[in-house]
């Protein structure tokens, strides 16, 4: 993805764009956007506001301190103030080598709806696929890149290794009954209390459907294959690896306004926002395993919420300030976004919660056409000849 900050310079794999090699694969190279000195991803440093260099992020270091009492101190110190907690997860992104399975599984198995068909903006004649709630909310967008010509390697340290979907409290042993009746291979568990099943997509990426109850103000998709009464309520919780996980523990608690939960061995739970479902980020400390790989069947990022872009804009001076790498705001048409790496190299972006996906299609129309923003529509007509339709399975009509 053009902008996205690349890894390396500090200790993470060099090459994590968002688009295939030599194919939208510019970056921003390898200068600190938020000090503009050249270094890695997440320079220990920043410039001093009385000239040279001092040492970046002194709350990151701060270790015992809530975050409330961090902004207030960054305020008596003189420095930016910290903004509110994100609320929660806005959407998550992986990376597809068969659209079409995909939907089929997403759609047809899980029962989302599929709200949007556009184009990956950095590779254009690729897809970028979503799937939510009626309207595709914030807290509900699980997102494809369509990229087939990648190939397959493995997931590990420095991604997100696991997707959490909440399921109504009592619909347990109906996602039992309906994944073994669709031969889908499931295994269950119990996590922090709470009753887990673990499937795998078609490209293997992880899933948890976790039983629970969501706070999001979820709008249901009357058409969907999975009664109302039982159908996935947006996310639960996205599960990083880490081959160390303190940096990234700080980073969470002292800089994004995470909360630590509770922990279990090597993996730690922290909340945001209110808590609860779609505010979970599970930590797994896995030092001796290998480095994960960008490829088919991985996730390529998640976002969080912003409510609006003056949090947005808080977020970037407080990141930036921190010592992240972040880019500048990028229009997505759907939602402004910025893209940064928290410490042990996962891809976040930070994302708007509006316009939204109805910006171009009304509600009951979404994902019915090629959606497209304004500076793309004068590649409409080789585009739709270039993409391969795609078939929803609650309709006959190929899209």
């Amino acid at each position: 993805m053009a902008g996205v900050p690349r890894r390396g310079g500090d200790g993470t794999r060099d090459r994590a764009g968002g688009a295939p090699a030599g194919r939208g694969s510019r970056t921003y190279g390898r200068r600190d956007l938020g000090t503009g000195r050249r270094g890695g991803v997440g320079s220990p440093h920043l410039a001093s506001p009385h000239g040279g260099e001092e040492p970046c992020s002194w709350h990151l270091h701060a270790v015992g301190r809530d975050y409330d009492k961090l902004r207030s101190q960054r305020s008596v110190h003189g420095g930016p103030s910290l903004p509110a907690a994100v609320p929660g997860i806005h959407h998550v992104t992986s990376i597809t080598g068969d659209v079409q399975k995909n939907v089929d599984f997403y759609v047809g198995v899980l029962g989302l709806r599929f709200v949007k068909k556009s184009i990956n903006q950095d590779v254009p004649d690729t897809y970028h696929i979503y799937f939510g709630d009626y309207l595709g909310s914030p807290g509900t967008a699980m997102t494809f890149f369509g990229w087939p010509a990648w190939p397959k390697r493995r997931t590990g340290s420095g991604q997100v290794t696991t997707v959490g979907f909440t399921i109504p409290e009592g619909s347990y042993e109906f996602w039992v009954k309906r994944l073994r009746d669709l031969h889908i291979e499931s295994s269950r568990a119990t996590r922090f209390d709470g009753d887990v099943i673990t499937i795998h997509d078609p490209d293997g990426i992880e899933l948890d459907l976790v039983a629970g109850s969501s706070a999001l103000k979820l709008t249901a998709w009357p058409d969907g294959p999975v009664p109302h009464e039982q159908a996935i309520q947006g996310f639960h919780s996205v599960t990083l690896t880490v081959a160390e996980a303190q940096a990234t523990h700080d980073f969470l608690t002292h800089t994004m306004g995470f909360r630590q939960k509770a922990q279990d061995g090597r993996r730690t739970r922290f909340e945001t926002g209110g808590g609860g479902p779609d505010s979970i980020l599970d930590l797994v400390e896995s030092p001796e395993g290998p480095a994960g790989e960008e490829s088919i069947g991985t996730v390529h990022h998640v976002a969080w919420r912003a409510p609006d872009d003056k949090r947005q804009a808080e977020w970037r001076e407080t990141l930036v300030a921190a010592g992240r790498n972040v880019t500048p705001v990028i229009d997505r048409w759907y939602f402004k976004s910025i893209y940064y790496r928290e410490p042990g190299g996962v891809l976040f972006e930070i994302a708007t919660d509006s316009p939204g996906f109805t910006i171009d299609e009304k509600p009951e129309a979404l994902g019915s056409g090629l959606s497209l923003p304004p500076w793309f529509q004068v590649r409409r007509d080789t585009l739709d000849e270039t993409l391969t339709p795609i078939v929803i399975p609650t309709r006959a009509k190929r899209r």
